[in-house]
């Protein structure tokens, strides 16, 4: 009987152990079956070279041709007042194909904001720019869904004095019942004014546009009569049903403020009861600020920067300052991005400032400010001045967050009003806690001085993938005479959802802390 058991538990337990090895075989078979291999190095996808334009976008992405790769749209053009039939330009992901151009009758500088206007399931492109431009595209072809006219408002109080700049939209919740959300953005700023003068100086204008077909649903002049050139932001905060609005005044060396509204304000043609949340005296809010709770309050705070250097985090919930810290004898017309490069869990913030005085800027500054209490944990001067800001990940998967920028290096000290012979664009990316500094890619006589690059998973391989542009140099700095755009794929595995891989994050909306976001 006891040899009958043993016999029956040895069988069993036999049967057992061959199950789990045979299940043990099968598991790594099968993984070894479905795992992507690591990748080893970086890899240049595709370089797409354009003669004659540049741009001072910069590259947003979407699925454009259904093909399960996201494809790139940047505004573009020739130099300042020129026309062009490639003002903005859409290109495939996968392949670096142009898929479709769109003209403009001068620089299209703004960024592109997705919306499914005509409900075919492809996300269209509202965009704008100078002379004034603001267009709504099809996204699968390009064609013109609306473009805006300012000559239709030429006897309105408020909108005739929105016939100068376009800067970038943002989305809000749909205002005038047509099932498509609207457009919230700013036009402003005479080109044609003299620096430091207040004459030929005309108010800026907050728009509520329908994304649908660009009538305007609701628009006010700023509270201080001033210029705008800054891009509105727009979120919620905890108890309130309301939909609070950003937006800032003044110029390179004009005052400017800093305000708080709603759109429902808005609506209400209420702006002069904005609240003044900062001020600065010979500079205004040019860049947008960042949105993101760094007093883990719950509520969404302002971090801003002028166009003086003058840094501040304002508390979301009462509105005093946290913190600021100022920069003398600099400029900066560069957003913050935001990134956990510290090693706590409150974000902090890396931008660029220039040395000097624009066009006789003298250098570049890279500077983080820890976001609990705005001291300097990073400071640096590599390149020249540009204006392309930062964008943020962890690529090495230590838990702290690297900035990856583009630069130029010339001889910085000649500023740029001069012509430099020897001019080499780097895109690189900074290790904020180690102080290293890798270079991605490079090359000679190529410059890059306002468009940032883009971060994400294109094609959805679980990788990281860089879209970044490049400008021929040939004489003037801040002129153009061809470009070129290429897509990097980095041995970067995406372990975490790439936040801020894009100019104003990757929703372009300027909020860090999705739960404060308007359009999800």
């Amino acid at each position: 009987m006891i040899h009958c058991l043993r016999f029956i538990f040895f069988r069993t337990s036999f049967l057992q152990i061959k199950l789990f090895f045979l299940a043990f075989l099968f598991t790594i078979f099968f993984s070894a079956c479905s795992l992507t291999p690591a990748k080893k190095k970086s890899v240049l996808i595709w370089s797409k070279d354009l003669p004659v334009v540049g741009s001072l976008s910069s590259p947003r992405a979407t699925d454009l041709n259904n093909d399960g790769v996201l494809d790139i749209v940047i505004g573009s053009g020739k130099n300042e007042f020129q026309k062009t039939d490639s003002g903005i330009l859409a290109f495939d992901g996968k392949s670096g194909k142009l898929l479709w151009k769109q003209s403009s009758v001068d620089q299209v500088f703004g960024s592109a904001t997705f919306c499914d206007i005509t409900g075919d399931k492809v996300k269209d492109i509202l965009i704008g720019g100078r002379s004034p431009q603001l267009k709504a595209l099809d996204g699968k072809s390009g064609s013109v869904i609306w473009d805006y006219n300012h000559e239709q408002y030429v006897g309105d109080p408020i909108m005739h004095y929105a016939h100068f700049n376009f800067n970038n939209g943002v989305l809000v919740p749909d205002q005038d019942n047509d099932g498509v959300e609207d457009l919230l953005t700013i036009n402003g700023g005479n080109p044609l004014a003299k620096p430091y003068s207040t004459v030929d100086r005309f108010p800026g204008v907050l728009i509520l546009f329908s994304s649908k077909t660009g009538k305007v649903v609701a628009a006010d002049t700023m509270p201080d009569r001033k210029e705008s050139y800054m891009t509105p932001l727009c979120f919620t905060q905890p108890g309130s049903k309301e939909i609070f609005i950003l937006f800032g005044t003044g110029g390179e060396t004009i005052d400017g403020k800093l305000y708080l509204t709603t759109l429902s304000q808005l609506r209400s043609k209420k702006l002069s009861s904005a609240k003044i949340l900062a001020t600065e005296k010979g500079h205004g809010f040019i860049a947008p600020p960042t949105l993101a709770d760094i007093n883990k309050d719950g509520y969404v705070d302002i971090i801003a920067i002028t166009h003086g250097s003058k840094a501040v985090a304002i508390d979301g919930k009462d509105y005093h300052i946290i913190w600021s810290r100022t920069f003398p004898g600099t400029e900066c017309s560069n957003s913050f991005a935001p990134g956990y490069f510290t090693g706590d869990d409150i974000p902090d913030f890396f931008t660029f400032i220039s040395k000097g005085a624009w066009p006789n800027s003298t250098g570049s500054i890279e500077v983080m400010l820890n976001g609990k209490n705005g001291s300097i944990e990073y400071m640096d001067s590599i390149g020249c001045t540009g204006f392309s800001s930062p964008v943020v990940y962890d690529l090495n998967n230590d838990g702290r967050d690297e900035a990856i920028i583009s630069i130029n290096n010339f001889d910085c000290s000649l500023g740029y009003a001069s012509s430099p012979a020897d001019i080499e664009n780097k895109l690189v990316a900074i290790d904020l806690t180690k102080k290293s500094i890798n270079t991605i890619d490079q090359a000679k006589g190529f410059k890059n001085i306002f468009s940032t690059p883009w971060i994400g998973d294109l094609d959805g391989d679980g990788y990281l993938d860089i879209i970044y542009c490049q400008y021929f140099h040939h004489s003037d700095l801040t002129s153009f005479l061809g470009m070129r755009i290429r897509r990097i794929d980095l041995p970067v595995k995406i372990k975490k959802p790439v936040i801020w891989g894009a100019y104003m994050g990757s929703s372009g909306d300027g909020v860090f802390d999705a739960a404060h976001r308007v359009s999800k």
